[in-house]
């Protein structure tokens, strides 16, 4: 972290002290039981990170902790905070509420259905509404209001926006101004540091000719955010973009086996998808990775006892219901792949974004193939939910898809050079440490079941006393 959390922050959903995560997209800090209820809402509800045992780029963490001391909360809970406002009896959840359905509920109602966010006059036309706030997030990025873009952002202004008369984004405003923690905003909520000016021109480019390489440098990272993440998961590196390598081909540590035919025509079906399939794919892949490692970093930090029960585990990627019920369950499908199975995909994903990258015709699409190298963030800029959003169990199902036939059914031996300059990068210990964590998730489990045969046999054992004093 930059600096040491203060006594003085507390939780920005129930004000509980010393709050450890952070919800990135909101701006805001949470405390345990709290983060315990975005985790289940989705990354397209809330992106959350843990403030000490997650690695963070210095500038997002600051762009988070800026939004914070600067009262980014005060966007979520406006009608709380104001007098005139009747919410029907609405109340802001405390410390001592219980997570399930208290807290549970709150939280929803703040960041799924926007239910406390100021709302703008009717108009007949959304989407004029849109391009006018977009406009004026246009203009705010080059100055250092956070909080005020954030407000746009919340209200429905899109950070990809290409204004029509000054021929840019917001995001080269950014750059051009060396608004470095603009730009991370910009990112969270879907800028792509790809997207060209009128000119031809990047905000990678505005950075560069405004001599904010800092910035410049960081653009770089965002637009190669996917791939970093899933190499940095696999073999604990990230690709050396100064020195222009863009990426990192882990490779498995069995890769002596031939490949099955059935694995062959797999990845054969994974390189001919389009390159928007192929995109859609990286980004499930990569919401499972974030789901699989913030799982890690929440059983390393809970107190077993009390907090890591059956309502706080998120067995599987949680409905986005922007996407398609096929969609929804090939993400959630992810979660039944072993650490081999899982590995092997995200080495295949890697190989093929960078052959996509560098313009291999293979696939025959005619797609931009930049499309896949964008942040992740891309689908997940925060819009108001339907209030009836499907548990996510209510789309898990048996049938195969085209995800499945894609990586998971053969159990697949592979090997793919590595690009780094110092030999191969094998994953032998990240299987080790996968392993290691399904066993132990199973044991939680068992010790789950064997606390609750227990306390009912305390409460039969209760029920006895009771009667006999009664006696």
């Amino acid at each position: 972290m930059s600096k040491r959390l203060r006594s003085s922050e507390v939780c920005a959903d129930c004000s509980g002290p010393d709050p450890s995560w952070a919800s990135v997209n909101r701006g805001t800090f949470i405390c345990d039981e709290c983060c315990s209820v975005h985790r289940s809402l989705g990354r397209h509800i809330s992106q959350v990170r843990h403030l000490k045992h997650t690695p963070w780029p210095p500038t997002l963490l600051q762009m988070v902790e800026t939004l914070y001391n600067n009262g980014a909360n005060s966007i979520w809970e406006h009608s709380l905070l104001d007098p005139a406002s009747i919410m029907s009896g609405r109340r802001k959840a405390n410390p001592q509420d219980k997570v399930h359905p208290n807290k549970a509920e709150f939280i929803r109602a703040k960041y799924q259905m926007l239910a406390f966010v100021h709302r703008l006059p009717c108009r007949d036309d959304d989407s004029v509404t849109a391009k006018d706030l977009s406009k004026q997030l246009h203009s705010s990025v080059r100055t250092g209001n956070l909080e005020t873009c954030l407000r746009l952002l919340s209200l429905g202004a899109q950070a990809n926006f290409f204004h029509p008369e000054k021929g840019n984004t917001p995001l080269h405003v950014a750059s051009k101004a060396g608004q470095i923690l603009q730009a991370e905003l910009l990112a969270v909520y879907g800028a792509d540091p790809g997207t060209q000016d009128s000119s031809g021109k990047t905000p990678v480019d505005y950075a560069r000719q405004g001599g904010h390489h800092e910035l410049a440098e960081r653009l770089v990272e965002i637009q190669y955010e996917l791939t970093d993440r899933l190499a940095f998961y696999l073999c604990g590196r990230k690709p050396d973009h100064k020195n222009g390598q863009h990426f990192i081909i882990p490779q498995m540590a069995d890769s002596s086996l031939d490949l099955s035919e059935l694995a062959k025509a797999a990845k054969k079906k994974l390189q001919s998808l389009s390159n928007h399939l192929f995109e859609e794919l990286a980004m499930d892949v990569y919401d499972e990775v974030d789901r699989r490692e913030t799982d890690a970093v929440w059983l390393a930090t809970q107190n077993h006892s009390t907090l890591v029960t059956e309502t706080t585990v998120v067995p599987f990627l949680p409905v986005n219901p922007e996407y398609s019920s096929t969609r929804n369950q090939g993400r959630q499908k992810l979660a039944r792949f072993n650490a081999h199975e899982f590995a092997t995909l995200v080495i295949d994903i890697l190989s093929d974004a960078k052959r996509r990258q560098q313009g291999s015709p293979l696939s025959g699409s005619k797609d931009n193939v930049e499309l896949i190298l964008r942040t992740v963030s891309n689908q997940h800029s925060v819009e108001s939910q339907d209030n009836d959003q499907p548990d996510y169990d209510s789309v898990a199902s048996d049938e195969d898809t085209d995800l499945e036939t894609t990586a998971s059914k053969a159990n697949r031996q592979k090997s793919l050079d590595s690009d780094l300059s110092d030999g191969p990068v094998t994953v032998q210990e990240f299987l080790e440490v996968k392993n290691a964590l399904v066993a132990s998730e199973a044991k939680i489990q068992q010790l789950m079941k064997v606390n609750n045969n227990l306390s009912d046999e305390l409460r039969i054992m209760q029920k006895k006393l009771l009667g006999k004093d009664a006696n």
